[in-house]
């Protein structure tokens, strides 16, 4: 449950109580180290340097051992620290001048304190692109993450603090996020999305019998339901980049919706399913060539590793496609309306204009991913702006449609009506945020 009133000593003391928990040997920095660092970022996320917004991300690390556990292998994309010659303090002014050279998608300002408990900014950190790349979907693996936390300013007034992948929390204006809701995983929302994926499913198992006969779809459709999810979540990422606002309505039901631009857009479909298809190859191919090795045979056949390289070369190729497919159609939600799709996922158009207006009396905010009855809370719609309450008239005079609204503050709303409720889930986790095992679970 969001924390309203929020101000960044509550970030701080929230931050503390988690760092308690962890089994970590670093030093756990004062609550007043705390409260000054985000403090000092909150202000600086208000701040404009040649009239961009300032983003930047610190990782709180000690210079004198910023390493004290290095792995066995060293991989050659971890990351280093640079260090500046002579460490700067930690000032509002320090943090916008740096900005401008510490893009956070691939780099990270290395921060400490002294024993009067004083920020200083001593270096900073490379290669963070593989830890953005990982967040967002767009890598299978994550890289070793550097220090005791990371802090990232996201937009005004708003601050991430992220140990490992688990996100802590985040602090949007004045209201603390402990957790976002995972509705694309459990509840009503990820029915929906995993019900609309039937089509690819079906492709990918008459796949399976024609290609690999020994292959159970069962034991291949949580990993075709996660790819779907996946790019939801990436695209939904992507429209809040541009900081213009949209909104995406997936629905079969086109009356009392006008299309400006009807245009119909399949390729993101075909290009997940030949995604999965050529995973299930790649398993395959290394699944037998482990199993030669495995038998003690030394040489592998030349079929057995031409289709292992095969395999992979085209996974990576058609992963780059989605990657432009998403591209392709976030950049549709920069003209206003809405961005149409129908149940299987493939784009109707764009700049969608939502004509229904009878709206419900009111609607239910769910705190819960499950919307169960006891996390529901009414709420007037009127409170809302344009277009949302145009989203929640559509939804709740179409039951089944799924409307996904993205603000230009960045917030992502969730609408679809169950039974005589339309629910409206808010606080929506599109990043692979994951739960680090270096942090203590409270019974």
């Amino acid at each position: 449950m969001a924390l309203s009133n929020a101000q960044p000593k509550d970030l701080a003391l929230h931050v503390l109580e988690k760092l308690q928990h962890s089994k970590l040997s670093l030093d756990i920095p004062p609550l007043g180290v705390l409260e000054d660092l985000f403090e000092c970022l909150f202000f600086t996320s208000m701040r404009t340097e040649e009239s961009d917004l300032v983003k930047v991300t610190i990782t709180l690390i000690d210079p004198d051992n910023p390493d004290p556990r290095p792995p066995r292998r060293i991989v050659a994309e971890r990351w280093s620290c640079i260090k500046f010659d002579v460490p700067l303090e930690m000032t509002i002014k320090a943090l916008v001048k740096l900005s401008k050279a510490s893009d956070p998608s691939s780099t990270s300002l290395a921060v400490y304190f002294d024993r009067q408990g004083k920020l200083f900014i001593w270096g900073m950190i490379d290669q963070a692109i593989h830890y953005q790349s990982f967040l967002n979907y767009e890598s299978e693996s994550g890289s070793e993450q550097p220090g005791l936390f990371q802090v990232s300013i996201n937009d005004i007034g708003t601050l991430n603090v992220l140990f490992d992948y688990e996100l802590l929390a985040t602090l949007k204006q004045n209201k603390l996020i402990p957790r976002y809701l995972d509705v694309f995983t459990i509840g009503p929302v990820s029915k929906i999305l995993k019900a609309n994926a039937a089509h690819l499913k079906d492709e990918l198992k008459t796949f399976l019998s024609a290609s690999h006969a020994g292959e159970h779809f069962e034991d291949w459709e949580i990993f075709m339901d996660g790819i779907w999810i996946q790019v939801l979540s990436r695209l939904l990422l992507r429209i809040q980049n541009y900081h213009h606002g949209g909104a995406i309505l997936i629905t079969d039901e086109h009356e009392g919706i006008d299309i400006k631009y009807a245009v119909r857009y399949d390729r993101l479909k075909h290009a997940i399913s030949n995604y999965a298809k050529e995973t299930v190859n790649h398993y395959m191919a290394e699944m037998l060539i482990d199993e030669h090795l495995g038998a003690g045979k030394k040489v592998i056949s030349k079929h057995g590793y031409l289709e292992e390289s095969r395999a992979l070369l085209a996974k990576q190729e058609i992963a780059d496609e989605i990657k432009g497919c998403i591209s392709f159609l976030a950049s549709h939600t920069c003209v206003d309306g809405v961005l149409l799709f129908s149940r299987d996922m493939i784009s109707q158009g764009f700049g969608g204009v939502l004509k229904t207006r009878r709206m419900p009396k009111r609607i239910f905010v769910s705190s819960a991913a499950t919307a169960s009855p006891k996390s529901l809370v009414a709420a007037d719609p009127g409170h809302f702006g344009t277009r949302h309450r145009s989203m929640i008239a559509y939804c709740w005079n179409h039951p089944g449609s799924l409307g996904l609204v993205i603000s230009q503050d960045g917030d992502i709303r969730a609408f679809h009506r169950i039974e005589e409720k339309l629910i409206m889930w808010e606080n929506i986790k599109t990043q692979q945020f994951l739960k680090s095992n270096k942090l203590r679970r409270r019974n």
